[in-house]
């Protein structure tokens, strides 16, 4: 599904969704839960790249349902893999999670050996801006790619209204409540979430606050 020129969710990933943004150095951003990585290889054959042409894989958080497939994508297409530095030690499994979390890291095991690199707030990967959005997880952030937010789990979508992250996967609710003012302050037209289909922003980011 082209959600706007260049920029494609992978309906083989729902559940949380995986999205490609083309262009000189083609983006994946997040990979999905653990076993999807041929169905992932398979959506971006569809829209007519190979995984050898990604340039790079950016992971929005550490959740286990984004970072399912890193591994295995990175061996396939050798993009460079990158995460919020906060982020990294819970990827590599270094960290002790929190709450519910110690549960869904059990029983959806991934393979974290995966090769990262810390991306810096403010900062640009593949032409796609950096947004710190914490409160989700600790480092979490959006990405910006022209008028669309590649949102991660900041917000949900259902039956077109938006949500803020569902309260018992907030790790910080006042931080989550920092950056949803925040990130409202910016520029975009499309909101693209993991959880949900793509919405246009309209005045729907007012009811958030």
């Amino acid at each position: 599904m082209e959600v706007t020129k260049g920029i494609h969710l992978l309906e083989e990933t729902k559940g949380s969704f995986v999205y490609v943004v083309l262009g000189d150095e083609p983006v994946l951003v997040d990979t999905g839960m653990a076993g999807k990585g041929e169905q992932i290889i398979a959506a971006l054959q569809r829209i007519g790249i190979g995984p050898t042409d990604l340039a790079h894989i950016v992971l929005t958080h550490h959740d286990v349902d984004h970072i399912g497939n890193a591994r295995q994508l990175q061996a396939w297409s050798r993009a460079t893999v990158w995460a919020p530095e906060a982020e990294i030690p819970y990827i590599h499994g270094a960290a002790r999670e929190r709450g519910i979390r110690q549960v869904l890291k059990a029983l959806m095991r991934v393979d974290r050996s995966v090769d990262v690199r810390a991306y810096e707030a403010g900062g640009r990967v593949g032409g796609l801006e950096v947004i710190p959005a914490p409160g989700h997880t600790p480092g979490h952030v959006c990405l910006r790619a022209g008028d669309t937010l590649l949102a991660g789990d900041l917000v949900t979508t259902r039956r077109g209204a938006l949500r803020p992250s569902p309260g018992f996967l907030t790790w910080d609710k006042a931080a989550l409540r920092r950056s949803l003012q925040e990130v409202g302050r910016l520029t975009f037209d499309w909101v693209c979430p993991a959880h949900g289909l793509p919405v246009r922003r309209g005045n729907l980011w007012e009811t958030l606050l």
